[in-house]
């Protein structure tokens, strides 16, 4: 009889496979992982940068044996798998396992190009028939050049995942060939059925053992009720501190009247008159309210706005059955032309019907966009139901990320995933364990957290002086290799116009060049310095000396009228919760936990992680907010970080100096 072959034995050819070295917190994850698999168990593990989390949890995934799911919230890891860990780490436990494990990537439907889109043209709502954005898109203007260049690209493309076009297109481009999935005719209806991308993109993940997903389309599954993840008996969440938010982006329903005007134009050809003119009445009078909309929640629903949603829903649903009734010849390419009215009618039914029905779990408001002018939002008030019911029912559920330990425990990020705290269970409640597997890096001797305790507190508004004076001195210090992090756009570009005017360094600004130009420029020239806000902070990996200064701004707590977090915070403390600490706190710890984590991404690293808002060493919340964040050595006094920062500096120059000598 021949043994099965040891995980460390599995792990140690995966890790040599991608050129990686041993980590003892990847060894300890990789047996909980087995473990928690085994036992058809829940497990969140905490496993800091530098640890080989991929490893950590595909190793014991793909020894097993079962059906698994990978679902991740970053492009970059979900090609880092792809393209990297998965094919060396399947050829490399090939020999062991003596089979050879298939993986497959699989996303939402828009994410693949529709080939009927392509050939047939966009139904178009002004036109009888279609319309050919080829004809209409001048082939010199931006439009036209990225439609010939995704004509081209679609005769070669295998896959027709928008991702692997490199250099992207615009989003307007990109929606005139691809289609979501209530709009899809299916594969039985289309012309293009037998060659469809996404189609064939499901097929190769009924057949893999590995299936490389997104969180939206994990939330999407698990919402909608219609499968389109293969059955799995593994769901490995990675990066799973965004989960929640991503859920809840997928769970909000929202009606602008530039949306219900399209629906409306849609379905005009379509059905009756006199079921399109009341569709028409109910969206001008929609439109006329929505011109006065102010920011902000909505407790109860005005009157008015009650009235326009109910003759919105139901004049919709008379659309919605006249649609199904009508066939009219003389409409080109019917099908596809009925399937996308009625994709956008049945869009403004539901929305209209939640919030009229109006849930105590959900959340209602108005927000206003200086471009796209008003809408009208509703967003589940919490996710952790819904995600403990289809969640944690069916399978094994394994959750990881650098950050899930919030203020020293995983009870806050548990609660939020629907989690009773750990160690307590029931019939119904899912049992489930937390570990940390710690980082190889040693925090206290690489890095410094300094807080500049001497700052006057940040204001809501209104120019900050110290802070930049102090950002100033501190960048000057560090030589530039400086991660501006900015609590806002707005934030990030005064600091950039200032740094200009002061220091004779380049500044980049997001936002100013694609991510990925910035990040390639800053990482290549010490004395750049790279500003942006908070939505950097997840992709930025810049490991060495061309980034030793992380700055923080502020203590990004969520603003004060965001709606959804305002109305979450009051539901923790109806329940006799603290709400600031559950909601605001837990917030801005993940923040500067994912941000502070961009200092340190290797074992040389040095450097220091710079907090310009003195409420971190002296409101009360300060403590928690730093027992989130990597063990750096802490210190509030200035002078003692510029000459670190001065000190770094030097000696990154030295080796520079050294380097080009040699």
């Amino acid at each position: 009889m021949t043994t099965k072959p040891s995980l460390p034995d599995l792990l140690h050819a995966a890790v040599t496979a991608v050129g990686g070295t041993e980590r003892p917190g990847q060894v300890t994850m990789a047996e909980a992982v087995a473990e928690a698999v085994d036992d058809n168990a829940h497990l969140l593990v905490q496993a800091g940068t530098g640890t080989g989390k991929s490893l950590g949890y595909l190793v014991p995934a793909l020894a097993h044996g079962e059906r698994v799911v990978v679902a991740t919230a970053t492009l970059a890891l979900q090609r880092q798998l792809v393209e990297r860990d998965l094919p060396r780490t399947v050829d490399a436990l090939h020999p062991l396992l003596r089979r050879r494990p298939e993986f497959a990537m699989l996303k939402g439907r828009s994410n693949y190009m529709c080939l009927h889109r392509l050939h047939e043209g966009v139904p178009q709502e002004e036109e009888e028939g279609l319309f050919d954005p080829f004809e209409s898109a001048t082939p010199t203007s931006k439009l036209g050049k990225d439609l010939l260049r995704l004509r081209d690209w679609s005769s070669d493309t295998e896959t027709g995942d928008r991702d692997d076009l490199t250099p992207g297109v615009s989003d307007r481009a990109w929606s005139q060939v691809s289609v979501t999935s209530r709009e899809c005719l299916g594969a039985s209806k289309c012309a293009y059925g037998a060659e469809c991308f996404a189609e064939a993109a499901r097929e190769r993940a009924k057949l893999a053992d590995v299936v490389v997903t997104n969180h939206a389309l994990l939330a999407i599954d698990a919402i909608e009720g219609a499968p389109v993840l293969p059955g799995h008996e593994v769901l490995i969440v990675d990066e799973a501190h965004e989960l929640v938010s991503r859920v809840t982006g997928v769970a909000t329903g929202e009606l602008t009247p530039g949306q219900v005007n399209r629906a409306v134009r849609r379905a005009a050809k379509l059905v009756n008159e006199k079921a399109a003119d009341a569709l028409q009445t109910a969206a001008e009078t929609f439109e006329r309210l929505m011109e006065l909309a102010l920011p902000g929640r909505l407790e109860e629903i005005p009157e008015d706005l009650g009235y326009a949603l109910m003759s919105l829903r139901d004049a919709a649903r008379t659309v919605i059955s006249a649609i199904g009734a009508t066939r009219d010849k003389s409409v080109q390419d019917e099908d596809a032309v009925r399937k996308q009215a009625l994709a956008a009618v049945e869009n403004v039914h539901t929305v209209a019907e939640r919030i009229v029905e109006g849930s105590e779990y959900d959340v209602v408001w108005y927000e206003r966009h200086d471009r796209f002018g008003a809408s009208l939002r509703v967003a589940p008030l919490s996710v952790s139901g819904l995600l403990r019911e289809k969640l944690f029912s069916e399978r094994s559920v394994v959750l990881t990320s650098a950050t899930l330990k919030l203020g020293g425990d995983f009870n806050g990020v548990g609660a939020s995933l629907g989690l009773a705290p750990e160690g307590t269970g029931g019939d119904d409640v899912p049992q489930w364990k937390g570990i940390d597997v710690g980082s190889p890096f040693d925090y206290p001797k690489q890095g410094i957290l300094y807080v500049a305790r001497h700052l006057s507190q940040p204001g809501r508004e209104g120019s900050r002086t110290d802070m930049l004076d102090e950002l100033a001195e501190l960048v000057e210090a560090a030589g530039g290799r400086t991660l501006g992090l900015f609590s806002s756009m707005r934030a990030a570009q005064g600091a950039a116009e200032a740094m200009r005017g002061r220091l004779d360094m380049p500044i980049l600004l997001q936002g100013e060049e694609t991510l990925g130009e910035l990040i390639r420029t800053f990482a290549t020239d010490a004395r750049t310095c790279l500003f942006g806000t908070l939505s950097l902070w997840q992709g930025v990996d810049v490991p060495g000396v061309n980034c030793q200064l992380v700055v923080m701004d502020r203590v990004p707590f969520p603003r004060p009228d965001d709606p959804l977090m305002s109305a979450r915070q009051k539901a923790v403390e109806e329940a006799g919760g603290n709400g600031f600490m559950a909601v605001a706190a837990t917030h801005a710890a993940l923040l500067m936990a994912q941000g502070a984590g961009r200092l340190v991404r290797a074992s040389g690293d040095r450097g220091v992680v710079a907090v310009l808002d003195p409420r971190l060493a002296t409101a009360r919340y300060g403590s928690f907010l730093r027992a989130s964040m990597p063990d750096f050595w802490y210190t509030t006094d200035r002078n003692q970080a510029r000459r670190s920062l001065a000190a770094i500096d030097a000696a990154a120059k030295a080796a520079d100096g050294e380097r080009a000598g040699a």
